[in-house]
């Protein structure tokens, strides 16, 4: 069979092959931990269900614009305005089949082939591979000091004349950091005088801690929304646990906006419309399902810090949002893949590599899961990791000892 060099070169996530090995695992009914689960566990909210409900009951399930909802737009400029700040129209606004789906329709619409796509390390696993997929070259920036916070001098040097846009998601997937509001202000500066679009992806952006909040990017412009360089993409994903629903949306200019209308056209027709209408019922609804939630994965954060903690050899920086930690595990293994398979094949945890991420020797741990599952997942690695953790454990009803340190 003949396959396309374009598909041949896009790169099959490990993370397929642990997940897959983790599922057979458990159909043999092994007790599989799994922390590299990228959604929360709570219930979608009741005013979602009801908004889809309705819809289903009336039967009328047809074709959508292309762009979305009225309506379901309608509450995006509310939320838009309530969040950033800015008041748009539905003109700069296009839903889209999952916030993925609005950054590949960006791209599609913004790069041109051989054009450049920088994207600071960690960066989400997609990125780079759908920046590829529109024949662009994704680069990448890692910061030079070990953090996760990155600096405009390393993206400066980055950039040359075939940098199209930069991608920025804050508070990050896969380390949890969320960047200053001095770096938000300059990277926002930096863009609009070189004409560079930013992307700014904020799936994440309610879900912080501490009493932190994002620094709305519209607020270090002071272009208006036909002419500023930035494209803000979010969704309902993780901030209301509806994964599945695959809503999210895009603000930018008008201009913009038809075009990726036109390529969504082409691609998916419109949005599925029950998921649309749950979407609504979502940003309409009551919001203290949101800090509910918040409240729950800080907590959820504070125990994953701890018990990590307790590893010897291990560096973690404390999560600022989102519900991941990207801890260093090279003292225990420079291969993050290797690592991530030797963990579910000695201790049944799931892990992600760092790899993936562009940072090698790295593991992403979500503490979305359960408080049992986070203090058991870690103890089992600390068991096949560490040396200073005891030999013996009970991992379901079977005691196993070490053997291999």
């Amino acid at each position: 069979m003949s396959i396309s060099k374009l598909a041949s070169s896009i790169e099959e996530s490990p993370t397929l092959a642990l997940n897959e090995a983790a599922r057979l695992l458990r159909v043999k009914g092994e007790p599989v931990i799994h922390l590299g689960g990228g959604e929360p566990k709570n219930k979608a909210p009741i005013t979602a269900i009801l908004g889809s409900a309705a819809k289903l009951k009336a039967g009328d399930i047809k074709y959508a614009p292309t762009d979305g909802l009225p309506s379901l737009k309608k509450a995006i400029i509310r939320y838009t305005e309530e969040n950033y700040g800015r008041l748009v129209s539905p003109e700069n606004i296009i839903v889209s089949t999952g916030a993925k789906q609005a950054i590949y329709n960006i791209l599609f619409s913004i790069v041109n082939p051989q054009d450049e796509v920088i994207l600071v390390a960690p960066y989400w696993v997609s990125y780079p591979e759908m920046v590829k997929m529109v024949y662009g070259i994704p680069v990448i920036v890692t910061p030079e000091d070990g953090t996760f916070q990155p600096r405009m001098e390393e993206i400066e040097e980055s950039v040359s004349s075939y940098t199209r846009a930069i991608i920025i998601n804050s508070p990050n997937n896969p380390s949890g950091g969320m960047y200053s509001e001095e770096f938000i202000a300059e990277i926002v500066d930096f863009c609009e005088r070189k004409d560079i679009y930013l992307i700014m992806d904020d799936i994440y952006h309610r879900l912080v801690f501490d009493g932190q909040h994002p620094p709305s990017p519209y607020q270090f412009t002071d272009n208006d929304i036909e002419n500023t360089r930035l494209i803000v993409v979010n969704g309902v994903s993780k901030l209301y646990g509806m994964t599945g629903f695959r809503i999210g949306w895009t603000v930018t200019n008008r201009r913009l906006v038809e075009v990726m209308t036109n390529v969504q056209s082409q691609i998916t027709s419109c949005p599925p419309v029950v998921s649309q209408a749950a979407a609504e019922g979502a940003l309409t609804g009551m919001q203290s399902l949101v800090e509910n939630l918040r409240l729950t994965i800080q907590n959820n954060r504070d125990i994953m810090m701890k018990e990590l903690q307790t590893f010897s050899d291990i560096k973690v920086s404390k999560p600022a949002g989102t519900f991941y930690c990207l801890p260093d595990f090279r003292a225990y293994g420079q291969d993050s893949v290797k690592l991530s398979t030797f963990i579910l094949k000695k201790a049944l945890v799931v892990t992600v590599p760092g790899k993936d991420f562009g940072m090698e020797g790295y593991l992403r741990l979500s503490y979305a899961g359960s408080v049992k599952d986070i203090t058991e997942g870690v103890e089992r690695m600390k068991w096949a990791l560490d040396p200073n953790a005891p030999n013996e454990i009970y991992i379901g009803d079977r005691k196993l000892i070490r053997d291999w340190l």
